[in-house]
């Protein structure tokens, strides 16, 4: 069977909406975009309507022209989606679970609703309720989320329980309050699910993230983890996107605690950074699977087919504005190193500009690789 000659309209033009094009490239699919000028994914979709994300009226120009909808990017008009929905427009996920992700007050609830294990967590209205909310949390440290807006690391802090007793309360919208996991291994499971119900998920990634952007910085694949763990990981997984009657790509993200407890810590209901290795270290890519799914094709094989790392490029501390990537003669001398670069014209400090993946027989021959990759990548301003 051919892939059907359909075009899928994509809300948000970044590094995911470009990776999905190009996934889709060898199948001769269409790509509509709507996104601000000059975003990554603008040279290669075949029809780019220029606007943001929230106006109702683009969205609705989006649809027109579009066979089926899918988002690559949280924060955007769900409500224009859910009467586009209504109307009989097909979007992948819903925009009904989109409003639950939106909101990670919502997310927690839904965790407790369906008994999915996640931390303890308090609802704050408003900066009166911290002192109190704070309390009814176990130990020194908490992990504060502004409910909504917030993304790759943004919207997120650790506080202290002593400094808010002095005051220092770093938000004062409506935020979700959660005991931190001391010393946890921060796990992504990336879940495929069809219209028909069908189900696969990607191995299990391990990840580590830069204290500074609090983003992921490096994963690794296969993830460090027992047979027992893993299983785990992928049940819990699974059942978050089964209870949401999912349909697209999720990515789970988890803690696994030092007492072995696996709990979960957030749902993204697209492609995700855990899963970019999947391009070429999986058979059929998180993207590849997603096409698959929005054009109502079976779902492909993940298996790994290497040992896998995938390192982000972020933007340098010393950088900004126009620049040029270097280094990359020694990198691309590497076997088994594959180089992304997200067509951004401009770089800032921990911007995500690219991500490299590595892959080997085995993780100790990935690490190595990945130590000379961050021994000679590099990045100056643009001469």
């Amino acid at each position: 069977m051919l892939p059907p000659k359909k075009t899928i309209g994509i809300i948000g033009g970044g590094q995911l909406g470009k990776m999905l094009i190009e996934a889709g490239q060898p199948w001769n699919i269409r790509y509509n975009i709507l996104e601000q000028d000059n975003a990554p994914a603008k040279d290669i979709a075949n029809h780019y309507i220029v606007g943001s994300l929230q106006d109702a009226d683009k969205i609705k120009a989006l649809a027109k022209l579009s066979d089926v909808l899918t988002y690559e990017i949280e924060h955007i008009n769900t409500e224009a989606l859910l009467e586009l929905e209504a109307q009989g427009h097909k979007i992948i996920p819903s925009p009904k679970i989109l409003s639950i992700i939106q909101d990670k007050g919502l997310q927690k609830l839904f965790f407790k609703q369906h008994n999915i294990p996640s931390s303890p967590f308090e609802l704050v209205e408003h900066v009166s309720e911290w002192p109190q909310k704070m309390a009814n949390l176990k130990g020194q440290k908490v992990a504060a989320k502004l409910r909504k807006g917030g993304y790759d690391g943004k919207g997120v802090e650790l506080v202290n329980k002593a400094d808010i007793e002095q005051g220092q309360i770093p938000f004062d919208g409506p935020v979700v309050l959660e005991e931190f996991v001391e010393n946890a291994i921060e796990l992504s499971v990336i879940v495929a699910r069809n219209e028909a119900g069908d189900v696969k998920t990607f191995p299990t990634v391990e990840m580590a993230f830069d204290p500074k952007a609090n983003l992921v910085d490096i994963l690794f694949a296969p993830a460090n983890i027992s047979q027992a763990i893993d299983t785990q990981a992928k049940s819990i997984a699974q059942s978050c996107i089964e209870h949401l009657n999912g349909v697209g790509i999720f990515a789970v993200e988890m803690f696994l605690n030092q007492s072995g407890e696996v709990l979960v810590n957030e749902i993204a209901p697209r492609p995700h950074n855990s899963g970019h290795h999947t391009i070429e270290a999986c058979y059929t890519s998180q993207y590849e699977q997603l096409n698959r799914i929005l054009l109502g094709m079976p779902l492909g094989d993940t298996q790994l087919i290497q040992a896998s790392a995938m390192m982000n490029i972020l933007g340098f501390e010393n950088v900004s504005g126009p620049y040029e990537m270097t280094g990359l003669e020694h990198i691309l001398n590497l076997p088994g190193v594959f180089v992304h670069l997200y067509n951004k014209a401009e770089t800032k400090p921990m911007r995500k500009m690219g991500h490299i993946t590595i892959m080997g027989q085995d993780l100790h021959e990935v690490m190595q690789k990945l130590q000379t990759v961050k021994q000679h990548l590099g990045m100056k301003a643009a001469s």
